[in-house]
C-alpha cells in the first residue's frame, strides 16, 4: 500500500529514568591536549547531521564519539563525517543503554542529544550526572511535568548547563522581532501568538520505501521519514495536547521576559475531535486497512491559551494532523503595534500609515540583530535557513567562555511543560491548569541575557 507503513505505529521501548543517588562529578576543563572542545553526540539521525555541520563549521571543535541503537544512522552519519574531512569518532551502539558507557569512558566539554522525545530527559540527566558541563538537548526537552521537575534539579544540584537547542528563537525575523521589542517600538507587550501547524501525515505513515516529505525545500528520503515514524506516531495515537509546543513558545517567551522578570502561571488546552489521521488512513489504505480501526486521541487542532505574571497573554495552536502550509504563526503584539508572521505585516503606531500594513522586510532590515549581520555569509549554508548555525554558534560561545546557556533548564522545562499541562487540561475540558514555578520565585529578578 502506498504512503502507510508498519513503521508509524512502532512503539519505542521507555528507559528507566531513574538514577537517584548517582553523585555528581567534577566538571573537566575545556578542551584536552589541542584546546579543541570535545563533543559527543547521542542519536545519529538526520538531525543529528545537521548538528555536525555547524560543530565542525566553528573553528575549535571535534567529534570524540557517537552514540545509537542503530546501525544504519550510525553509519550514514560516519560517513557524513568523513565527507567533512574530521576524524572519525569512536562509536557506542548495541543497546539502549550504550549511551551511559560512552559517558561513562570519554570526557566531554558537551554532549547533543538527538533522540527520540521519550529519551531527551533521561539522557540528558545522565549526561549532568556524569559531569559533562554543558549539554544540548532536541525539543521538545520533557514529555512529563515529573522530566521537567528532573532537568531543573538535576542542572542545579551538577551545575552543569543545560541548554535546550530551540532553533526557531534564531530565526531571523523572530530576532529581528526581538530586538524591535527590546528597543520599545512595540510598546509594552500584551499578547503573543504561535503554534507549530504543520501537516505531518506523511511523516507518521512512512514506510521507508518513498521520497514523501520535503525539508528545506528539498526531498528526504524515505527512511530518514522511517526512522521518525518509529516513534513519533505513537504520540498522535495516546496523547492528547500540545506534544510539541517550543517551536512556537520559545521565541514569544523571549519577547515575553519569560523566566526573567516574568513567567507563565496558568493555562487552558482545547482540542478538536481527531479526524485527519484517520482519514489520512482511509484515502491511501482503503476503509478495511488495520490502521484505519485505531483510535487516534490527538485532536486535530489543539489550542492553548497561557497567562502571564504580567498580564500578558499568549495563543499557541498545534496542527499536524490536517492538510495545509507550514506556519509557526507569529503574533508579537504590544499597546504600540505589532508584528505578524503570517503575510509579514508589521505596524507601528505613529510611523506606520494609519489602519494599513507595512511589508516587515521593511523593518527587519533595519533591526536585524548583531549576531545576523555578523555571521550571516558563514549561516547561509546551514539547515533551516541558517539559523541552525547561528543557534550552534551561540552555544558554542557559551561552552568556550563558560558562560550560562542561551536556553537554560527553567527555559527548557517552562517551554516544554505545555506539553502536560495541555493534556490535563484537554482530559477536564478545558479547566485552567496552574503553572509549576521552576524558578521558584528567581523569576523576579533574572534579568534576560539571550541574544544580548
Amino acid at each position: 500500500m502506498s504512503g502507510i507503513g508498519a513503521a508509524g505505529l512502532a512503539v519505542a521501548d521507555r528507559m528507566n529514568a531513574s538514577q537517584a543517588g548517582a553523585p555528581a562529578q567534577k566538571k573537566k576543563t575545556a578542551g584536552k591536549d589541542d584546546g579543541k572542545l570535545r563533543f559527543g553526540f547521542i542519536g545519529t539521525g538526520s538531525r543529528c547531521q545537521e548538528h555536525i555541520n555547524n560543530v565542525l563549521a566553528i573553528e575549535g571543535n571535534k567529534i570524540v564519539a557517537i552514540c545509537d541503537t542503530q546501525r544504519g544512522p550510525l553509519d550514514r552519519t560516519l560517513k557524513h563525517i568523513a565527507r567533512l574531512n574530521a576524524p572519525e569518532p569512536k562509536v557506542y551502539t548495541g543497546s539502549e543503554h550504550a549511551y551511559e558507557q560512552m559517558l561513562n569512558n570519554e570526557e566531554f566539554d558537551c554532549i547533543i542529544i538527538a533522540s527520540p522525545w521519550e529519551w531527551h530527559t533521561p539522557m540528558a540527566v545522565a549526561a549532568m550526572k556524569a559531569g559533562v558541563p554543558y549539554v544540548g538537548v532536541e525539543v521538545s526537552a520533557a514529555n512529563t511535568l515529573e522530566e521537567c521537575w528532573d532537568l531543573v534539579h538535576v542542572s542545579e544540584t551538577t551545575r552543569s548547563h543545560l541548554n535546550i537547542l530551540e532553533n526557531v528563537c534564531y530565526r531571523r525575523d523572530c530576532m529581528a522581532a526581538l530586538n524591535m521589542v527590546r528597543k520599545g517600538l512595540f510598546g509594552e507587550m500584551l499578547h503573543g501568538g504561535c503554534g507549530y501547524e504543520h501537516d505531518l501525515r506523511d511523516i507518521k505513515f512512512n514506510d521507508g520505501t518513498q521520497y514523501s516529505y520535503r525539508k528545506d525545500g528539498e526531498l528526504r528520503m524515505g527512511k530518514e521519514a522511517f526512522a521518525e515514524a518509529q516513534w513519533r506516531t505513537q504520540h498522535s495515537v495516546r496523547r492528547n495536547g500540545d506534544v510539541y509546543p517550543t517551536h512556537g513558545i520559545g521565541p514569544v517567551a523571549h519577547c515575553m521576559d519569560i523566566n526573567r522578570g516574568n513567567r507563565f502561571i496558568a493555562l487552558s488546552s482545547m482540542a478538536t475531535q481527531s479526524r485527519g489521521l484517520h482519514r489520512f488512513v482511509v484515502d491511501n489504505g482503503g476503509a478495511d486497512h488495520p490502521y484505519a480501526k485505531i483510535n487516534f486521541n490527538l485532536g486535530d487542532i489543539v489550542t492553548t491559551m497561557i497567562k502571564c505574571a504580567n498580564g500578558q497573554t499568549i495563543i499557541v495552536t498545534h496542527d499536524t494532523n490536517s492538510p495545509r502550509p507550514y506556519s509557526l504563526g507569529f503574533r508579537i503584539q504590544g499597546t504600540n503595534g505589532l508584528w505578524m508572521n503570517d503575510g509579514d505585516h508589521v505596524y507601528v503606531e505613529g510611523q506606520s500609515q494609519p489602519h494599513r500594513w507595512d511589508d516587515s522586510d521593511e523593518w527587519f532590515g533595519k533591526y536585524d540583530h548583531e549576531m545576523w549581520n555578523t555571521l550571516e555569509s558563514k549561516a547561509r549554508e546551514a539547515g533551516h535557513g541558517g539559523m541552525d548555525y547561528i543557534m550552534m554558534y551561540d552555544f558554542v560561545d557559551a561552552i568556550r567562555n563558560r558562560k550560562p546557556a542561551p536556553m537554560d533548564c527553567y527555559d527548557a522545562a517552562a517551554w516544554s511543560a505545555i506539553s502536560a499541562l495541555s493534556e490535563m487540561s484537554v482530559a477536564r475540558g478545558g479547566a485552567l491548569v496552574d503553572f509549576p514555578d521552576f524558578t521558584r520565585g528567581q523569576w523576579i529578578h533574572r534579568q534576560p541575557g539571550f541574544a544580548l
